[in-house]
This record gives C-alpha cells, structure tokens and sequence, in this order.
C-alpha cells in the first residue's frame, strides 16, 4: 500500500479544518504533519486533532519556506488577499498546492501562481468545490453526451441566504472589498467557473453586468435602533439581528457554521458567544458596518458559437447557496434544482430524471457544496499519491481562464459597459 500523502494546512480557520478533516476519515491517504496560523488557538486546535509535533506548528507561513521540504503538500486556506505570496512560494519549494478560490485578487497575481506552479513542476487544484458536486459533475456529462443538443443558453442563479449574507458580507471577512474582494470574486467565482466549464471550451466574447449594494447601508437604519444588537430595543423585529443568528442557536445546541467561526480564541457556547457579540464584529447592527461589496449581481456572457449565459446573484433568499440551474439545447431543456436533474427531450416529449450518489460522510464540509468537499479533497489527494494531475477538475489554465472572466464582469460592472474580452475595445 502507498503511504499517504503527508499535507501542510495554512490557515487553520473554516475551510482549513474542514478540509484537514479528510485524514481522519482517511488516514491511510493523508496525514496532516504541519500547521501555520497566526492565531495561537486555531493552531493549537488543529495540531491537536491531528497530533502534529510542535516543530512543524509555525505562526507564519514563512518559517515553512525557511525549511527543507516536509511534506508532500500545502492546503492554502489563508484570506483571500493573502493567497498569492504563499502560493508562490510554497510552489517555488516544490509543494503541490490545494488552493482555497478565489486564487488571488488581481488577475496579474492569479497569473503569477499558475505560471510559478507549471514552471515548478507541482499540481495546483483550486477550491471551486461545485466542480466536484457529484449532480453538478452529471449535468456535464448529461451535456457531453448531446443529451440537449448544441447548448444556445444558460441561466444559473445563487441565491446566498439572508442571514449567510449578513454574517459573511456584511459583519464578516468578505464585506469590504479593501479587506478582501469584491463579492463576484469571493462569493460567485465558482458560479462563473461553472457556466465556463458548461461552455466547453467556448471562448466568452464579451460580458455585461450591473449590480449593487442593497439595503445594508446606513440610510436604512430602523429608528430607535443600536449599534449592536444585544444593545437594541427594535433587535426582535430584525431578521438580520445577531442574537437570532448566532446566541439563539447555540441555545439550542447549534454550534457548527456560522457560530463557529465568531469565536477566534475559544470554543463556541453561551459565554463566549456572547462575549464574541458584544465586543467582535459579529454583533454590529447590519446598517453599521463597513460594508460595501455587491448584495445582488447579474452577468450576461456571450460565447463563440451564439451561445449566451446570463448569472444572477442575490443575498435576500430563503434558501442558502442551492444553486439553480437551466441549460437550452438544440433538441432539449436540462434544469437543475441543485439535487435532481431534469432533461425534457424535444423530439421523445418525455423528461428524464437523474441523479448522481454522494460518497462523503454526511458530517463532512459545508452545507450547500453537496457533499462536493469531501470529493474536491479526495481528488487532489488521488493525484499527488498518483502523480496524476486528471483527478483535479479545477486545474490551473482552465481556473485562470474563468478568474479573468470574473474581473472582466466586474470592470463591466465598474465602467458601465460591455467589455470585449482580451481587448480593450468598448
């Protein structure tokens, strides 16, 4: 038997941990042997769980560099503005990468990654999950097959969740573009990687979109109200309100995502929450932050060949990130609700169902990825013990192409115009 594959976390917040978590369930596969965070007990939390010696628990990535390489590869699960310095060079040192999206905040640096990775030899997977959704994996193939024909045009909606907005774009790491990125980039880069990856190879010719941000501005401010909301006198009638999203659930015994996240130096429960609310950003009223990224965002895309695509993002929904999804063919309609797919033929007048099995444990990941977690780490675990780059389906041309559609939709956005892409032409 192989021995497993041994990895470095960077970054040992949400997406770090969940990730680590693969070599528990697998560790035949994949030993976790080092880890790198600032925050002394996010560090300390995962060197735990996975046993690793003190002499490979770093508070900044750097000391990794400064060794010989250890270790087979790096999960690279730092904010969003400090992906690139490390990616470089950890690849640089001969490391295989797994890179939390979006890859970078520029396309210049996106650039300077997958350029640094293919010249070093090593295998970067970027963290676009959805590829690895084992429905979203279906409609692909169900396409590939001519199962609708030549494709004519895709319409594919994000609806984010009221409150998911609220703590991650409002209160949270992603609300100000400065600090992070701006929300097409944080939020929809892998929606845009999908419509692209369904193009199949289709070149986007040109791109429009308009968006804002809506209702989490100071303006809409409900009288009477405080700058916290444990301090509020109109907190129960606020739907965004702290104490229902993040004290109320742990009260009931909740204390996974998002309450896990709001506590940088301790384990969540009743006290700690609630100190976290009174003092951290989380207990800020939702009109006294500061916000400023895209609360709703449509792109319209047209490809080589006539296809179009038309992308909407929006925070005020019911349901949190189940993605829906119409792709219209020559000889059929595929629709997905993000569980069943459905394809209508044209010439039978019969619509098929289909589905596609999960093997992830059902505890693994976040919700909303479909159990796409689990298989994103499995696949890049096969192929740096294979050396095999085919397991990864978000390798790092195909990435960087759809990273520039992203910033391609928001100069659109910015400028007010269609922008033909690659070009400078109006």
């Amino acid at each position: 038997m192989a021995s497993p594959v041994d990895v470095i976390v960077v970054g040992a917040g949400n997406r770090g941990e969940t990730y680590s978590h693969f070599a528990s369930l697998q560790p035949q596969r994949m030993r976790v042997i080092g880890v790198a965070d600032p925050r002394k007990f996010a560090r300390e939390k995962l060197q735990k769980q996975h046993r690793i010696a003190d002499v490979n628990v770093f508070a900044d990535w750097r000391g990794i560099v400064q060794r010989d390489k250890f270790a087979d590869a790096v999960f690279i699960c730092t904010p969003d503005r400090q992906h690139k310095i490390p990616a470089v060079a950890l690849a640089k040192k001969g490391y295989h990468i797994l890179l939390e999206k979006p890859m970078a905040v520029t396309a210049e640096d996106c650039t300077e990654i997958v350029r640094t990775c293919i010249q070093n030899g090593v295998m970067l997977t970027v963290c676009h999950v959805l590829r690895y959704d084992p429905v979203i994996h279906k409609i692909k193939v169900l396409m590939d097959s001519g199962a609708i024909g030549d494709p004519v045009h895709i319409q594919h909606l994000e609806p984010v969740g009221f409150f998911h907005f609220a703590h991650s774009f409002v209160r949270g790491n992603w609300r100000n573009e400065a600090e992070s990125s701006f929300a097409l980039l944080a939020k929809s880069c892998h929606d845009i990687d999908l419509i692209h990856h369904w193009a199949g190879g289709r070149r986007c010719l040109k791109v429009s979109s308009f968006g804002s941000l809506s209702h989490f501005r100071k303006e809409k401010r409900p009288p009477g109200a405080a700058d916290r909301c444990l301090d509020c006198p109109v907190e129960e009638s606020c739907p965004y309100s702290a104490r229902k999203i993040y004290l109320d659930r742990v009260k009931q015994g909740c204390v996974g995502w998002p309450v896990s996240v709001i506590c940088s130096s301790s384990l969540p429960d009743i006290e700690s929450v609630t100190e976290a609310l009174k003092s951290g950003p989380y207990g800020r009223c939702v009109y006294q932050c500061d916000n400023d990224v895209c609360t709703n965002q449509v792109v319209n895309m047209e490809f080589e060949g006539g296809l179009t695509a038309a992308f909407s993002m929006v925070a005020f929904t019911e349901e949190i990130c189940k993605r829906r999804t119409t792709i219209y063919g020559s000889k059929g309609e595929l629709s997905c609700d993000g569980h069943e797919i459905r394809v209508f033929d044209f010439l039978t007048g019969r619509a098929t169902k289909h589905t596609a099995e999960t093997c992830a444990p059902g505890a693994f990941g976040m919700g909303g990825h479909g159990g796409a977690d689990y298989q994103l780490v499995e696949a890049f675990i096969s192929a740096v013990a294979s050396g095999d780059a085919s397991f990864i389906r978000s390798g790092p041309e195909e990435t960087l192409l759809s990273h520039k559609l992203v910033f391609e939709a928001e100069r659109a956005r910015l400028e007010s115009k269609v922008v033909f892409c690659g070009t400078d032409q109006d």
